[in-house]
């Protein structure tokens, strides 16, 4: 048999990347994840983090994360089926179910997991997954996990989703799985066509809420409130790690639902619970964003500001009504050249390479905080604009 390690020592862009200085991974931060940071010893403003509506950095839920880590220690040894949920747990799940406007939630350690024990507990050997193509990496996974038959349309492709539906057996389950807001592109899913077919041929709707919860809706509610179709998308799968500032992911759905994935759910079942510091910010991000709902505006309105100054400085971007604006860097070399430059210039963005693009439609991500300033806005566009600016 062949060295199973054989595969590690072959070429790759990453030892390439490497060889030519060009490597954007792994930087190391040196302080809070905030607008500006310390990485590596100097000082960048951060358009890199998810951590829309800056709350990271917010001095009450710190607090709240402190004292719930004197209170009930550093973690809970166990999974939420057995000795691992505590009475936070359960009042953060029925918090959010009412911001939400739903009848129960279900929370899991992480966001990637909740992907992974929403999908494989809804969904059978005989059951059918409907995705579409650019949904996150933890949907895919979770797909695989289920055993059910997954089938994929092209990126918001009204006309192929209900080709796609055409294809499930009358006899089989099928639910249409989409992102709300998409984590690379930064636009929003077409749910009222998504919810229209899946109602015509019988299917349910699930959306990963990660990047709409704290961006989109009423208050921060999400891209399903976005849209006034709360009643009508099964489930909600979200994040805490983002726009509350915390670690873990969520299920929302109604009660029935949400108490048989609780019994079903191998990765709910088998994972030790969310650390009670985590839990206790998401709780207490989810109550300042309920008492400040104005941060949804100020993110909603420093996102547009950076698009306009984008476009003045002559950067190529995707247009997006959300904090996420994707500039264009097209080849694979060309965006690492590009984000290092940006980088070293004391601004940190994020490359987009394939498979997560096509090999010519490279990006960089650039993601906006509600806490940016327009003066730090107009510092790391003018820095992005004298590296990707196109000549006039």
């Amino acid at each position: 048999m062949i060295d199973l390690f054989e595969k590690c020592y072959r070429p790759s862009l990453a030892k390439e990347a490497r060889e030519k200085h060009i490597y954007p991974y792994f930087h190391a931060l040196e302080s809070r994840q905030d607008a500006e940071v310390i990485m590596e010893g100097k000082r960048r403003i951060m358009l890199g983090s998810n951590n829309y509506l800056g709350l990271t950095t917010n001095p009450e839920i710190i607090e709240a994360g402190i004292r719930a880590f004197e209170q009930y220690g550093t973690g809970c040894s166990g999974s939420r089926f057995l000795n691992g949920t505590l009475m936070m747990h359960l009042e953060l799940e029925e918090e959010l179910a009412k911001f939400l406007h739903k009848e129960a939630v279900m929370t899991f350690s992480t966001g990637f997991q909740s992907n992974l024990g929403i999908i494989s507990a809804m969904v059978g050997r005989t059951d059918y997954m409907v995705c579409d193509k650019e949904n996150h990496a933890s949907i895919y996974d979770g797909c695989r996990l289920s055993y059910g038959k997954m089938l994929r349309y092209d990126h918001a492709d009204m006309e192929d989703l209900e080709r796609q539906l055409q294809r499930v057996p009358e006899s089989a389950g099928c639910l249409v799985i989409t992102d709300g807001v998409f984590s690379m592109g930064g636009d929003i899913a077409k749910l009222p066509e998504i919810v229209r077919l899946a109602k015509q041929y019988g299917a349910r709707v699930m959306v990963d809420d990660a990047h709409g919860l704290g961006v989109l809706g009423e208050g921060g509610r999400g891209t399903a409130n976005y849209f006034g179709l709360e009643d009508e998308v099964d489930i909600y799968m979200g994040t805490f790690s983002k726009s509350l500032a915390s670690l873990g992911g969520y299920m929302a759905a109604k009660a029935e639902v949400i108490d048989y994935a609780k019994h079903v759910s191998r990765p709910f079942i088998f994972s030790a619970s969310m650390p009670p510091s985590s839990c206790a910010v998401a709780l207490a991000a989810l109550r300042y964003l309920e008492k400040h709902p104005e941060i949804v505006t100020q993110l909603s309105e420093i996102s547009s500001y950076a698009r306009r100054r984008l476009k003045e400085e002559h950067v190529r971007i995707i247009e997006s009504e959300t904090p996420i604006i994707p500039l264009y860097t097209y080849e694979v070399e060309n965006t690492l050249q590009k984000a290092i430059e940006i980088y070293d210039r004391g601004v940190y963005v994020n490359p987009v390479l394939p498979p997560a693009t096509p090999p010519s439609q490279c990006l960089l991500r650039t993601s906006y905080m509600a806490t940016l300033t327009k003066p730090l806005v107009d510092e790391a566009v003018g820095i992005i604009g004298e590296v990707l600016g196109e000549p006039q």
